[in-house]
Parts: structure tokens; C-alpha cells; sequence
């Protein structure tokens, strides 16, 4: 099989309103090689921002809304494999129930991502789920909350008070709507290799954080970091129990967190010093992904 191996003070409001635009662009898929037969069938990519890539040059597709990068791990993907027919169908902002149902981004309306398979997907990725747990607005609301109390954990608090932890809940309740979506895209596409792709470290994976360039109090770094390493438990779960693939995009993106430095980080802070959304990965961290996804057993030109 070949392989394609923030500053001491408030948040400027600009950058906020950059994530939170994000709740409310198609991929040319290389040709394959000439002494080398097509991939069989299609791939398909489907999911929210982590797979779209918003800002990362160069964006395209339609509708504009959806934010996609001619550089996310898609595109990446089908260049490493040779697919000659690819589609990608993400749109940044997207929730389980923009699978199955269209998806209004303010610029263009994005058709049912599951519309975009067939008996003839021979792969299908699909990185979904943070928007289903409030991924944008836990952003928002943490930075507002943690400077407030840097030595404490203002963010853990809140969504802790009365006892109950609400992020936890919510991963919960997401998990059946994975369990349908992967359900619905193994019948769409019988013949297809699925992947649910999980999502990368945003925070360090040890240590106390970077505050006050990336906002977050000690306290509320090491729950933020717990409630992702959830996410993405509940994905690997998911997966397996549909008996789907899971890509782990953590474990290496581990020193490419929001905290590294410029040019070692695949994943930007609220003040982006790459091409990328707030909080998303930038170039290189689709590269990382792509690597993630090339490294499970799909299909490719050697493939029979």
C-alpha cells in the first residue's frame, strides 16, 4: 500500500467572532501514476472544520460557506492514494444531523453529506462530533471565563456546578449519533473501507498550558485535555462497535498543540499565526492528519 507519509489581557474580539462564525471551497484529486492502475471506486470525505480546513489556502468549492482547503487532509488523501475520483463533501460547522439533513452556512447551503455516497465509495472518512458537543462555543466561553481566575478553573467550574459534568454529557449523548451515521454510511456505501477520524491535541498533553497566550488557566487546561481525550474515546468506541476504522490524530499531534511553537504547532491559537482558523488545524496539521489516515489499510493503487 503506498503512503502519502495569546498576551496578557482579553481576547480581541475579532478573533472570537472568527470561532464562533464557525458554528453558525471541492477537492482535485490527483491523477494517479501512469505505470499504475486507478484506485477502485471513489473516495469520499465527509465532516466538519477539522476535516474542511477553514482558511487554509487555498480555499474553494461550493457553497463558500463551507470553508474548505484545497490542503486539508482530503485533498491530501486522494493525492496520496491516486484516487482520481474524490469528492469532498465537509463543511465547517457541521453536526451529525448535517449528515443526513442540509446544512445552512450563511453563503450557500451544503447538501446532505451522506447524499454523496454510492455503491461505488471504495473509502470514506469522516471526522465529526465537536460541533455536537458545543466545541466552538466551549471555546468562546473558557477563554471569556479562565482569565478571570488564573489560578483557579473557572471553565471546569461552570460546567461542573450542581455536580454534574455537562461535557461529559454531552459526549454521551453524542455517541448514538455516531453510531447512526457510521450505520447509514456503511449502507449508502457496502463496498467502502470507512474511517472516523478522531481529533488532535489542542492543549499540551501534560503540564499546565501556555496562559496567557493560549487563555486558559492551569485547571481548566487539564480539564479541557480530559474532556477531548472523552471525544475521542467515544469515537475509538464508536468505531469499533459499528466495526468501522478509527484514526488516531492525537497521539501524533502530541507537541503540535495550540501551546507549541510557530512553525512546530499544527493547530493554531485564538491569535492564528498561519493561514487557519482560530483553534484549527493549520497546514501542517492537515499534513499530520493526512499522515494519520494513510497510515490505516485503505484502499490505493496496489489495491486489488
Amino acid at each position: 500500500m503506498r503512503r502519502g507519509r495569546l498576551w496578557r489581557g482579553r481576547i480581541p474580539r475579532a478573533a472570537l467572532i472568527v470561532v464562533a462564525a464557525l458554528t453558525t471551497a471541492v477537492v482535485v484529486a490527483a491523477p494517479a501514476s501512469a505505470q499504475e492502475p486507478a484506485p477502485p471506486g471513489r473516495y469520499v470525505a465527509m465532516g466538519d472544520s477539522y476535516t474542511a480546513g477553514p482558511l487554509v489556502p487555498i480555499q474553494t468549492g461550493k457553497p463558500v460557506g463551507c470553508l474548505r482547503s484545497t490542503n486539508n487532509y482530503p485533498a491530501l488523501v486522494a493525492k496520496g492514494l491516486a484516487f482520481t475520483t474524490s469528492q469532498d463533501v465537509s463543511c465547517s460547522g457541521a453536526t451529525t444531523a448535517n449528515l443526513a439533513g442540509p446544512q445552512g452556512t450563511g453563503l450557500g447551503t451544503n447538501a446532505p453529506q451522506l447524499d454523496a455516497l454510492g455503491p461505488d465509495v471504495s473509502l470514506v472518512t469522516l471526522g465529526i462530533g465537536g460541533n455536537d458537543i458545543g466545541f466552538v462555543s466551549i471555546i468562546v466561553d473558557c477563554a471569556t471565563r479562565s482569565p478571570v481566575r488564573p489560578s483557579g478553573a473557572a471553565c471546569h467550574d461552570h460546567y461542573t456546578a450542581g455536580g454534574t459534568d455537562e461535557l461529559a454529557a454531552r459526549i454521551d449523548a453524542t455517541a448514538p449519533k455516531i453510531a447512526a451515521a457510521l450505520a447509514a454510511i456503511t449502507q449508502r456505501a457496502p463496498q467502502a473501507r470507512v474511517l472516523l477520524v478522531g481529533y488532535p491535541a489542542l492543549l499540551p498533553d501534560t503540564g499546565a498550558g501556555c496562559f496567557p497566550v493560549v487563555p486558559f488557566s492551569a485547571g481548566d487546561v487539564a480539564y479541557l485535555r480530559g474532556v477531548e481525550k472523552q471525544l475521542n474515546t467515544m469515537l475509538a468506541d464508536q468505531a469499533a462497535a459499528a466495526g468501522v476504522g478509527y484514526v488516531d490524530t492525537y497521539t501524533p499531534s502530541i507537541g503540535h498543540d495550540m501551546c507549541a511553537d510557530h512553525g512546530t504547532r499544527w493547530i493554531e491559537g485564538l491569535i492564528p499565526t498561519s493561514p487557519a482558523a482560530p483553534a484549527h488545524p493549520n497546514a501542517a496539521g492537515m499534513r499530520g492528519m493526512a499522515d494519520a489516515v494513510l497510515g490505516q489499510p485503505v484502499p490505493s493503487s496496489n489495491v486489488a
